[in-house]
C-alpha cells in the first residue's frame, strides 16, 4: 500500500530507458493520467486529504476537466455553454497547487522505475499513479463508416460539431439506443430535426433495462415522432455529393441500408453504440486488465503503487461480490474522490451502489443498484403515466430500483437496493408502504 512520507525532497539522477538522462525524485508524487471528472475528482481528493506532495494532472484534450453529460443534453442543444460542464473553475488548480497539463498524452507507463513519459520524451516520476483515462467510443465498421457526416460524441469538440450539424441536416439517423444514443436522439428531435433511430433489440436500453421498462422509452420516442426501426441493424452507409445526385461524389453520407434491406434517407448518421476501456497503457505496463483495468475495493491495481478510477477500472464490488465496470458519471466523480484519497494514504473500501440519470424530453429518470433486466421487475405508479417506481428483484431481494418523473426518492431506493433483504413484491408496489418503511425496515 502507498504511504506518506511529508519529509524533504531526495533527489537522485538515473538514465532513463530512451538513454536520455533524466531527474527522478522520492518527493512524494501523485501522477494522475487523465484530466477526466475522475481525473480531477482525484487530484481535488488528494489535496482534501492533506497529500502536500507534487500532484501532476495530465490530458490529451486542450480543455480543462469536465463532465460529459451535458454534452448529449443541454450543450448540444445550445442551451448551456461548454465551459458550464468544467468539473473546477479555472483557477481552482493554481490555488490548489495541481500541476495541469492539457494538450499532452502520456505514451508509456513504467511501474519498474515508476514514472511516466509523455509525447515529447519528458518523464514524470511518481510514488503514487492514478489512471483515470475512460473510455473511447466503440467505432463501426461497416462500408460507408468513413464518410463525412458519420460523427460521434465523447468530447466537447464532437458536442459542438454535432450541435452545428444537427441544425444543418436533412435528416438524422442514430445508430444504437443505449444512453448515448436514446439522449442524442431527443435532444436532434427537440431541435427541430427529423430523426430515424436504428437499433438491434426490440426496445431502447434494453440490455440495462429489460423489455418491459424499455418498452417506456420506446413509447417515449415515438410519442415525440421519432421514427424506430427496432430489431435490425444497419448494413451499410451510402453516400452522395452534397446537391442529391447518388452514386457520385461519396464523400458524404446520404441514407442507411438496414440488414432487413431497408434504406432510411439520413445526410446526418450519429453513432451509440457503446465504448470500450483506453486499457492500452495498462496493458504495457503489464497491469492486470480483464473487462478494464482491474483493482480492489481500494481502487488499487495489480501494481500496489497504481490506482484506476472511472470507466477504465473493473472495481470489486463488496455488496455485489463481483468485480463491476460502470461507465456512468456518478461512478467517475467517486470513484475519484476515492482513488485520489486512497493514493495520499487512506485506506478506504469503495462500497457506493452504482448510480446513473437520464433526461429525454420531458422524462426524467434515476437508477441505483445494479440489476440484472431478467431479474423480476415491481412497478409501483403508472408506466403509462410515465410516473412509476420500478423495483428489479430475486425473490423479494432488490438488486435495483429507478424512479421516473418522481422525485426525492433515491436516497430511500438506495436504501432498499442496499439492504440485501427479502420484502414481499407487493410491498415494494404498494404506494401506501412508504419507502422510507422498505429502506429502513
Amino acid at each position: 500500500m502507498f504511504g506518506l512520507d511529508w519529509g524533504g525532497k531526495d533527489f537522485e539522477r538515473h538514465v532513463a530507458s530512451d538513454n536520455r538522462e533524466c531527474v527522478m525524485t522520492t518527493e512524494q508524487a501523485l501522477v494522475i493520467v487523465g484530466a477526466s471528472l475522475a481525473g480531477a475528482k482525484a487530484a481535488e481528493a488528494a489535496r482534501a486529504t492533506g497529500f502536500d506532495g507534487r500532484v501532476v494532472l495530465v490530458g490529451d484534450e486542450d480543455q480543462l476537466p469536465y463532465e460529459r453529460p451535458p454534452l448529449s443534453k443541454a450543450v448540444l442543444r445550445g442551451e448551456a455553454a461548454p465551459e458550464e460542464t468544467r468539473v473546477h473553475d479555472p483557477g481552482f488548480y493554481a490555488d490548489q497547487d495541481i500541476e495541469l497539463l492539457t494538450g499532452r498524452s502520456v505514451e508509456a507507463l513504467d511501474v519498474e522505475h515508476q514514472h511516466v513519459r509523455l509525447d515529447d520524451g519528458e518523464t514524470l516520476p511518481y510514488t503514487a499513479a492514478i489512471l483515470a483515462v475512460g473510455a473511447a467510443p466503440r467505432r463501426l465498421d461497416i462500408p460507408g463508416a468513413d464518410l463525412g457526416g458519420v460523427h460521434y460524441l465523447r468530447s466537447v469538440h464532437d458536442s459542438t460539431a454535432l450541435q452545428d450539424a444537427i441544425r444543418q441536416a436533412g435528416r438524422v439517423a442514430v445508430i444504437g439506443a443505449g444512453w448515448i444514443g436514446s439522449e442524442v436522439a431527443a435532444s436532434a428531435k427537440q431541435m427541430g430535426a427529423d430523426v430515424v433511430i436504428v437499433h438491434p433489440a426490440p426496445v431502447p436500453l434494453q440490455r440495462v433495462l429489460g423489455d418491459e421498462i424499455g418498452e417506456v422509452f420506446r413509447q417515449l420516442h415515438a410519442d415525440n415522432g421519432v421514427t424506430l426501426r427496432m430489431g435490425t441493424e444497419v448494413a451499410e452507409i451510402r453516400g452522395s455529393n452534397r446537391n442529391g445526385g447518388n452514386g457520385g461524389d461519396r464523400g458524404h453520407a446520404a441514407e442507411v441500408v438496414l440488414s432487413d434491406g431497408t434504406v432510411e434517407a439520413a445526410d446526418l448518421v450519429v453513432v451509440g453504440i457503446g465504448v470500450t476501456p483506453r486499457i492500452e497503457l495498462a496493458v504495457d505496463a503489464g497491469l492486470k486488465v480483464e473487462d478494464g483495468v482491474v483493482v480492489d475495493e481500494y481502487l488499487q491495481t495489480s501494481v500496489a503503487s497504481v490506482y484506476a478510477a472511472g470507466d477504465i477500472a473493473s472495481a470489486w464490488h463488496p455488496h455485489y461480490g463481483r468485480h463491476l465496470r460502470v461507465e456512468h458519471w456518478a461512478n467517475a466523480l467517486n470513484q475519484g474522490l476515492a482513488a485520489g484519497a486512497n493514493a495520499a494514504g487512506r485506506h478506504d473500501a469503495y462500497t457506493r451502489l452504482p448510480y446513473f440519470f437520464t433526461d429525454q424530453y420531458d422524462l426524467g429518470m434515476e437508477y441505483v443498484g445494479y440489476g440484472d433486466p431478467r431479474d423480476t421487475v415491481v412497478v409501483r405508479g403508472s408506466l403509462a403515466d410515465r410516473e412509476f417506481i420500478a423495483f428489479w428483484h430475486r425473490d423479494g431481494v432488490v438488486t435495483a430500483a429507478m424512479n421516473v418523473n418522481i422525485w426525492d426518492v433515491v436516497d430511500d431506493l438506495r436504501g432498499i437496493a442496499a439492504s440485501e433483504r427479502a420484502i414481499d413484491p407487493a410491498r415494494l408496489a404498494d404506494p401506501s408502504v412508504a419507502l422510507s418503511e422498505l429502506a429502513s425496515a
